[in-house]
């Protein structure tokens, strides 16, 4: 058995069971993970996947107790591999997440600003996506960090560490009605098309649920996971923009109006995550508390130790977080 059997073997899994999309996503050939997968099963004795004709159509019982075991050696033959590059060099390596539009665009720039002024020979990347797709990219090893907002009961087999709050606006052009009223309530709200994020994404749940808990049925005519073509799409006048508070930039966005939503909707909890057993590099540690200052190296260290999702919820009760 050789450990390119399991590389192969996982990106199998990783790629919906397609070996050509496999193949692509390492650089290979497919008859070549063909081939290799032909001979770890041999050897093994077992098929790992059942068949119709040339195509793997699911994964067999013991191929996932098979998988599961190749998927927990592969991440600690990289532990070995981080343990040796921080030996050498602690100030050199590479360090990769996925997270959001939203974090990406306002969030990290002046974090990863930072960064890379610190460790100037740390290859840093940044991956944007769905929930979904920033859970799998951590989950498979293929990026360190996940930094997401939405559906994080996709990250329960993950250490996430809350790092701040943020609250939604309204956005609008200038003159709009909505400018002349005091505070916002969610009828206001209501009256108008929205603009706003799909769903799944920054937060976009609990918009819907605080209509819904109003029994209120607003109009979403357009959405997007893009903070910045949402605000060209109010500009264009096809409704009102909801979004994080953080994506308004006073310059650039001045000719809409920022209007406080903080009141009508519940704050969101931004958190920080990795999979469970990584092996964290020093620079690793500096940037978690460079993104969240509460976040230092003992702390995180401490929330390694613990066991579930629940037990670091717990651990971080009572925090005050910071407000962004």
């Amino acid at each position: 058995m050789k450990l390119q059997q399991l590389r192969y073997l996982t990106a199998i899994v990783r790629n919906n069971l397609n070996i050509s999309a496999a193949a692509e996503s390492l650089y290979t050939s497919q008859p070549g993970i063909s081939k290799q997968l032909r001979l770890l099963e041999e050897e093994l004795g077992v098929e790992l996947f059942s068949r119709n004709g040339k195509h793997l159509t699911e994964i067999t019982p013991i191929g996932q107790q098979i998988i599961l075991k190749a998927e927990s050696i592969l991440r600690e033959v990289n532990n070995i591999q981080i343990l040796a590059e921080e030996y050498r060099d602690d100030r050199r390596g590479s360090l990769s997440l996925a997270t959001t539009h939203t974090q990406a665009r306002y969030a990290l720039p002046s974090v990863i600003k930072l960064f890379r002024e610190r460790y100037p020979a740390v290859n840093l990347q940044v991956h944007q996506g769905s929930p979904a797709q920033i859970a799998e990219l951590v989950r498979s090893g293929e990026v360190d960090f996940a930094i997401a907002t939405e559906s994080l009961e996709l990250f329960d087999d993950l250490i996430m560490m809350p790092c701040y709050m943020w609250h939604r606006c309204v956005l609008v052009p200038r003159a709009h009605p909505l400018t002349e009223l005091g505070r916002l309530s969610l009828q206001d709200v209501a009256r108008y098309p929205l603009v706003t994020y799909v769903f799944g994404f920054t937060g976009r749940s609990q918009l819907d649920e605080a209509f819904r808990a109003a029994h209120l049925k607003p109009t979403v005519v357009f959405t997007a996971t893009d903070a910045d073509v949402i605000k060209t799409y109010v500009r264009l006048g096809m409704g009102i923009g909801i979004v994080a508070h953080m994506a308004y930039d006073p310059l650039q966005d001045g000719d809409l109006v920022r209007l406080d939503a903080s009141h009508l909707f519940a704050a969101n909890v931004v958190k920080i995550g990795f999979r469970r057993g990584m092996f964290l590099r020093r620079y690793m540690y500096d940037f978690i508390e460079l993104f969240s200052g509460h976040l230092q190296r003992e702390r995180v260290r401490e929330a390694e130790r613990l066991q579930s999702s629940a037990e670091i919820a717990v651990m971080f009760e009572g925090l005050e977080l910071p407000v962004r």
